[in-house]
Formats: C-alpha cells, sequence, structure tokens
C-alpha cells in the first residue's frame, strides 16, 4: 500500500515509517497539515494515517477540506485526544477509523489490514487465487501447496496486482505502490523484482503488456 503518514511528532513518524516500509508498504511521511493537503491532493494514496494536533493546519480541517474536495482514500486517524467528543468529531468529518496513541504496532498493523480488505470489498483475512494462497497478516504464502517466501517488495507488488486480476498496471503505477518519495529507486528494480515473482510462481502467473507494464493472470494455461 502507499501511505501518507502525517505525524509531527519526529520520533514516533521515523519509527513508525520505517516500520510501515518494513511491513511492505510504501511511506510518504509529512509533518504539518499544509503539506498534508498537498500531498494528499497530489498522489493517489491507499491509505492516510492523519494526526489532529499539526502544525499548520488542524488535523481535522485537512480531513474534512480532502472530503469536501471528493478524496475517497481510507483515512485513519491517530491521535492522543481521548474525548467522546473529539473521537466522533473526526469520524463525523469523515475518518474510517480511530485509534489513540499511545498504541501497539500490532493493532495499527491490523487495522491498516482491515482498511485495506475494506476498500478491497474483501472480507477474509488473505488472498486465495489460481492456486497461491496469502496470508495478509504473516506475510506468508504457498502456491500449488509449495511454501513460498517473499520479499517485503515482492509480496507489496504481488498484493497490488492481486487487488484486480487481468488489470494492466503501468510500471509508473507500481513503483508508486512500491516506493515513497524520498526512497532511491534502480532503474531496473521493478523488472527485478517481478522476475522474481516469476520464478517463484511460474512465468504465466504475471504477463507482461508489451511497453505498457504487468497483470496477474485471471486464468492459467
Amino acid at each position: 500500500m502507499r501511505i501518507l503518514l502525517v505525524e509531527d511528532d519526529a520520533m514516533l513518524g521515523e519509527a513508525l515509517a520505517r516500520s510501515l516500509a518494513l511491513n511492505a508498504h510504501a511511506v510518504d511521511w509529512v509533518r504539518d497539515g499544509v503539506a498534508a493537503a498537498s500531498h494528499w491532493q497530489a498522489t493517489a494514496y491507499d491509505l492516510v494515517l492523519l494526526d489532529l494536533g499539526l502544525p499548520g493546519r488542524d488535523g481535522l480541517q485537512v480531513l474534512a477540506d480532502g472530503r469536501r474536495a471528493g478524496q475517497e482514500t481510507p483515512v485513519l486517524i491517530l491521535t492522543a485526544r481521548d474525548a467522546v467528543q473529539d473521537r466522533v468529531k473526526g469520524l463525523d468529518s469523515g475518518a474510517d477509523d480511530y485509534l489513540l496513541k499511545p498504541f501497539d504496532l500490532d493493532e495499527l498493523l491490523a487495522r491498516i489490514r482491515a482498511l485495506s480488505r475494506r476498500r478491497a470489498g474483501n472480507a477474509q483475512p488473505g488472498i486465495e487465487h489460481l492456486g497461491l494462497s496469502l496470508d495478509l497478516a504473516s506475510r506468508e504464502g504457498s502456491y500449488q501447496g509449495r511454501t513460498i517466501t517473499f520479499t517485503r517488495r515482492e509480496f507489496a507488488l504481488l498484493t497490488a496486482m492481486l487487488e484486480h486480476p487481468g488489470k494492466v498496471w503501468t510500471k509508473e503505477q507500481l513503483v508508486e505502490r512500491l516506493y515513497g518519495w524520498d526512497e532511491e529507486i534502480a532503474s531496473n528494480a521493478l523488472e527485478v523484482h517481478v522476475h522474481a515473482l516469476r520464478r517463484k510462481l511460474s512465468a504465466d502467473f504475471i504477463g507482461n503488456a508489451r511497453g505498457v507494464g504487468y497483470f496477474v493472470a485471471k486464468t492459467l494455461p
């Protein structure tokens, strides 16, 4: 998932960005409300993790403005404001979920997975497709009875394309799902990940739309 992390606390923001990246998410981290609004408008994110007490513009205002502008990205509020009225105001402003600080990382990751399933219209905790089984919580998989180990980039790439089997993803779209803006990307990085997945699964599992990008097959020959 491509995640916009909005958190002004440097220590917490750095820890969250690192942990999310280790869990196969691409993360863009900003520290104030003005930057949050700008990046949310300019980039197609899968999820926004939003603090409320932000410099420049309050998080609730960022949220309300985004919803009025037609932004449908799921938003998970992360805040120390624990009054019921604050939670109600956040949810009524368009938030999809609310997590109080301090929180456990495992709970945050579970809530992210739940929002991802809801966004994809899938209530199941894993993905099944053409003999492939993926556990989204453990990031473990099996294919036609064989246990498969994926790197975090491979897992992120595979789960992105599995959202819509048969859909052709451009290379630019896939790179956006795999890397945050401050990460260095080798020119052939995407091709390397695709080659590794084909080797671990099968050459027919991931197709190539020449000159455009890649897709997960709907059926196998």
